[in-house]
C-alpha cells in the first residue's frame, strides 16, 4: 500500500487508551477548503498489531477549523469495531476521505476495554492512500 507521507494520520501508532492519531493533516484552507468532491479520495486505516485487552474501538474522522481542535466536527464513524476483528491487517470500513472537511482533519480512537482487563498492545497506520485494493472489511 502506498502511503502518502505528507497525508499520514498515524504511523504505526499505539492505541492502549482514547486517544487523536499523532498527526493532524491541512488539508485545504481558505474559499475553497472541501476536498472530498469529484474522485474520492481513498483513505486506508489499518491494524498493524492485534489488539490485546480491548472489548472494541471506535474510530472517528474528525475535522476542525483549528490545528488545535478546540471545535472537532466528527464526519465519519466506524462505530465500535468489535476486538474479534481487531488483527493484524484488519481495515477500518471507511475507504475515503468523507466531505465536510474545515481545513484540518484527524482520526481520533476511542478504545473500550475489556472488562478486567487493560489495553496493552495494538497499533495503527492510517493515511491518504493511492488507492484501495480488494476488499475493505476484513482480512
Amino acid at each position: 500500500m502506498l502511503y502518502d507521507k505528507e497525508s499520514l494520520f498515524s504511523d504505526d501508532q499505539a492505541i492502549t487508551s482514547d486517544a487523536a492519531s499523532t498527526n493532524v493533516v491541512h488539508l485545504a484552507s481558505g474559499r475553497f477548503k472541501e476536498v472530498a468532491f469529484g474522485k474520492p479520495i481513498p483513505l486506508r486505516i489499518q491494524v498493524t498489531e492485534t489488539f490485546t485487552g480491548a472489548a472494541s474501538l471506535e474510530i472517528k474522522v474528525q475535522t476542525s477549523a483549528t490545528e488545535n481542535f478546540s471545535e472537532a466536527v466528527t464526519l465519519a464513524t466506524t462505530g465500535a469495531i468489535a476486538a474479534s476483528k481487531l488483527k493484524a491487517g484488519y481495515v477500518a470500513p471507511i475507504n475515503f476521505v468523507p466531505k465536510g472537511n474545515l481545513g484540518y482533519m484527524r482520526l481520533y480512537y476511542d478504545i473500550t476495554a475489556a472488562s478486567g482487563q487493560s489495553v496493552s498492545a495494538g497499533k495503527i497506520t492510517a493515511g491518504v492512500v493511492a488507492a484501495n485494493e480488494g476488499s475493505y472489511h476484513e482480512m
